[in-house]
């Protein structure tokens, strides 16, 4: 309680001249030391975070993403579609071995042993051992047993009264010495423990005026003087240098800060607005130039590819189709329709007619150069 009242009253003491001294010059000083750590601290940041930002984050997406597509994708198939099935095979081939095991266990020991129990070993322990056990001691034990305790018992009353006589006529004559013996021994420790008592009261006495002497000078050549200095010198220097700290910490912030943005600013204009420009002015009208004619036409030509050759896939699977249809009909014979276990098709229209022939093949769909040719023939 009286460290805390000196502390709050020292902390709201009037300023002295001790403090008024050192104050700007421990500023100065601690500004000088403190403005290279700030900015290299803030520098750091700015590294770290710009860092974090363009390269572990993008980079730990992609050894995720990379992660998830060689590794936990693969895994998941193989324990879905490979282990899970192995699994269960094992589980259900195991449980079929112990059952059959179990089984056979049963058969050939569990079964035999019960029977050997049941039918063998119960009735000779039963009727072999136990009643003739049961017998001998109801009949014979239990009664000599009494009898032996009857006499014993007397026996051990008659000797209980003899040794209790004894033992009484012992114990008076020991009990007259031994109160002989105390009272002697009593006067003795009352004289021994009033010599002692006088020379322990001188001691404690001696004892107590020594250390009245040697608390008096300890705090007059010790604690006096150390709790003056830490109370007038050392309190107020610590105040002021934690002071100088917090003040020269913020200043250096505010210097950190301008000399970043100054940065900044140089980065944008000299980097920044020249890249945007030949961004607008070249990128853009290059990516648009490139993507208007050249990638444009290279889709639409793969895009008409692609349908080209769907139309000869489909074209070449209904040829094969009406050739089976046909080779059928040839092999087996009979009317044109539909038969039991006849492949069936899209029916075909013949060539030049629109009517549908199931035995025709199928005619394109675009004019044929032959068909002008015949037509003007």
């Amino acid at each position: 309680m009286d460290d805390s009242k000196h502390q709050a009253l020292d902390r709201y003491a009037p300023e002295t001249a001790l403090t008024r001294l050192i104050r700007i010059p421990v500023r100065i000083v601690v500004l000088v030391v403190v403005l290279p750590v700030r900015m290299v601290w803030d520098l750091l940041s700015a590294a770290w975070h710009a860092f974090d930002r363009v390269l572990l984050r993008p980079l730990g997406r992609g050894l995720a993403r990379l992660a998830d597509t060689l590794v936990l994708t693969p895994l998941a198939w193989l324990y879905a579609n490979v282990l899970t099935p192995l699994g269960h095979g094992a589980a259900w081939l195991l449980g079929k071995m112990g059952q059959g095991v179990a089984r056979l266990f049963t058969t050939l020991v569990v079964a035999p042993a019960v029977a050997l129990w049941r039918y063998v070993l119960v009735p000779v322990a039963r009727y072999g051992v136990m009643v003739p056990l049961v017998w001998l001691y109801g009949a014979v034990l239990t009664p000599v047993g009494r009898g032996a305790a009857w006499v014993f018992g007397k026996a051990w009353q008659g000797a209980a009264w003899f040794l209790g006589g004894i033992w009484q006529g012992i114990a008076w004559t020991f009990g007259l010495v031994w109160q002989g013996i105390a009272w002697t021994f009593g006067l003795l420790w009352q004289g021994i423990a009033w010599i002692f008592g006088l020379l322990w009261r001188g001691i404690a006495a001696i004892g107590r005026g020594l250390w009245t002497v040697v608390t008096w000078l300890v705090t007059t050549l010790l604690v006096t003087p150390a709790s003056w200095l830490y109370r007038h010198i050392l309190v107020p220097v610590g105040r002021e240098i934690a002071a100088a700290v917090e003040v020269a910490w913020r200043i250096a912030g505010y210097l950190s800060r301008a000399v970043g943005r100054g940065i900044a600013w140089l980065a944008r204009h000299l980097i920044g607005v020249p890249v945007a420009w030949v961004h607008r002015a070249v990128g853009t009208p290059v990516g648009h130039f490139v993507r208007d004619a050249l990638w444009a036409p290279a889709r639409r030509a793969a895009e008409e590819a692609g349908r080209a050759a769907r139309g000869a896939l489909a074209t070449a699977r209904e040829t094969v189709r009406q050739a089976r249809r046909d080779a059928w009909r040839a092999l087996a014979g009979g009317a044109v329709g539909a038969r039991s276990g006849e492949p069936l098709g899209v029916p075909a229209r013949t060539l030049g007619s629109t009517t549908t022939v199931p035995s025709a093949a199928q005619a394109s769909e675009t004019s044929l150069l032959g068909e002008k040719l015949v037509k003007q023939g």
